[in-house]
């Protein structure tokens, strides 16, 4: 067995801190114990594709039905992972790791995912920021000479890496390139895991784009591995796993069980997770996809899945967490903060009230308003796990009707699916994984889930609040005009790159099911 990887990136400042030989042989070891069953859990991903297109329904699994319900319960929590009022998200960019770590908020998962472009050279400079950030030595001077340092209180942190569909291809072993997973999560364990133990906290981790419990299972014993390979203690590993594809709405709390070792929550990621229903029910009759403005966390099929995360958690002992604020304050325009940051409060209100121990911000200047509505309503509690909220129910036709009562596609919600499709694959092949577009912060998610309801839309032809199908030619015509505004921006560069990627997405007879795969081999 091979137990080292191969490196072929170019070189990159800090890298030798990274790519230490112990380092390798380790990495290279989990990709030998583990990657040939991360290969087999994504093509029963395909295989359970294949049967849905062909009638079978999504459903919750006969065969565990003693786990849901079940008495269990996740591992006490870490001291300093009781309070999650407040958590920022964000790449793993030196500045924004430093702002986020400062913001005030209770924890900042650094991400090596969706807000983040893996160009080479970020993936390798995200691990040396951590390794800093950790020991506290992570500083940043800007252009105009600002210096950026961290305060003596900082945000607890948590790492996202990429999910199991991910590779780094510029990691190699056998000859094949490795799973982005196992390279993100085992260099960061290696270098940090005994660093943060000795300074009270520990390797904490969000866990992406899972869909069922059998991947939950795999990265438990990842975990289980890890830590016994370099002696630390067993289950000092707590990662929170995102429920953001639809399968996962119906094994959630299997995936909380497989984990319950290492588990210390679930969080709704609602865009994913709205593109992730899209994709898998794309076939199911008659299904419109109306304005994205209108698939808010209030339609009917989105309680249903973040009620049910809500109960699962609070009976399982684990963290309710709920989700993102992408506004972008305005430091010119104070009406459009005071509307924005009201519909901010309301839709924290609506989480706390509905049982989420914390919520996400996705701009420092949010902390303070999550905040105040979060501990007003907890008062001094950590978290309110405490309400099991046994009277909700839900079905899985619940989950799979995402019917919009009301429900309209006009020309400005396409136009705004396209708009923001461009600019952020222009940005993401700009080496920018989290633009700010329209006053708010976007990573992958929201460019999946425009093009995702694009292509439906244009596939089926689906008709305009003023009768006109949304036919390819029109979608054509909408594209050139939204460009068009574009013309002078700083993204121009990549947009006609973008418009390929973008054209490809929509108006392709098959449906990738990530953009970002394809787009990958664009980048350096």
């Amino acid at each position: 067995m091979s137990t080292s990887l191969s490196i072929t990136g170019p070189a990159v400042a800090g890298s030798e801190r990274v790519f230490t030989p112990e380092a390798l042989a380790f990495v290279g070891a989990l990709v030998d114990l583990f990657g040939a069953r991360r290969a087999e859990l994504l093509l029963a991903r395909r295989e359970r594709d294949a049967r849905v297109a062909v009638g079978e329904r999504y459903g919750f699994l006969p065969e565990t039905a003693s786990i849901r319900g079940g008495d269990w319960k996740v591992a006490p929590c870490p001291a300093d992972l009781e309070k999650r009022h407040v958590e920022i998200t964000g790449p793993v960019e030196r500045k924004m790791m430093i702002n986020a770590l400062n913001s005030g908020a209770d924890t900042f998962m650094a991400d090596f995912e969706d807000s983040l472009s893996p160009t080479w050279e970020n993936v390798v400079l995200g691990q040396v920021n951590a390794q800093e950030a950790i020991r506290r030595t992570l500083a940043f001077t800007s252009p105009e000479g600002k210096q950026y340092q961290l305060a003596e209180k900082t945000a607890v942190l948590l790492v996202r890496p990429r999910g199991w569909h991910l590779t780094e291809k510029h990691a190699l072993q056998g000859g094949s390139v490795v799973s982005g997973s196992l390279f993100d999560f085992g260099f960061y364990f290696f270098h940090n895991a005994k660093e943060l133990l000795a300074r009270g906290s520990g390797p904490y981790f969000y866990l992406p784009k899972m869909e069922s419990h059998l991947e939950a299972r795999l990265w438990n014993d990842v975990f289980n591995y890890s830590e016994k390979a370099l002696g630390v203690p067993h289950g000092s590993v707590r990662a929170t796993m995102l429920i953001e594809t639809f399968p996962a709405a119906f094994e959630m709390e299997e995936i909380l069980y497989e984990l319950r070792e290492h588990a210390s929550g679930l969080n709704a990621g609602r865009w994913d997770y709205l593109f992730s229903a899209i994709k898998k029910l794309r076939g199911q009759q008659g299904l419109t996809i109306p304005d994205r403005g209108q698939l808010t966390m209030t339609v009917p099929f989105m309680r249903a899945y973040t009620e049910l995360l809500i109960k699962t958690c609070h009976t399982h002992g684990a963290h309710a967490m709920g989700g993102m604020a992408p506004f972008i304050p305005s430091r010119k325009n104070p009406e459009i903060n005071e509307a924005a940051l009201a519909k901010v409060r309301e839709d924290k209100t609506r989480e706390v009230s509905d049982g989420c121990d914390g919520t996400w911000v996705a701009h420092p200047d949010l902390v303070p308003t999550a905040r105040a509505v979060f501990d007003a309503a907890l008062g001094g509690k950590q978290h309110q796990k405490e309400r099991l909220r046994s009277e909700v129910s839900v079905t899985a036709e619940m989950l799979e009707n995402l019917a919009v009562a009301g429900g309209q596609l006009t020309e400005a919600g396409v136009r705004q699916n396209v708009s923001v499709a461009l600019q952020y694959l222009a940005s993401w092949l700009g080496g920018n994984g989290a633009a700010a577009i329209f006053n708010l912060m976007e990573d992958a998610a929201t460019a999946e889930i425009s093009r995702t309801a694009l292509w439906h839309q244009v596939t089926h032809e689906s008709k305009l609040s003023d009768g006109r199908p949304l036919t390819a030619a029109l979608y054509g015509l909408f594209r050139d005009e939204e460009l068009g505004k574009l013309t002078g921006s700083p993204l121009a560069p990549q947009l006609p790159a973008a418009v390929k990627l973008l054209d490809g997405l929509v108006l392709g007879a098959e449906f990738p099911d990530f953009l970002t795969t394809g787009a990958y081999a664009l980048l350096e």
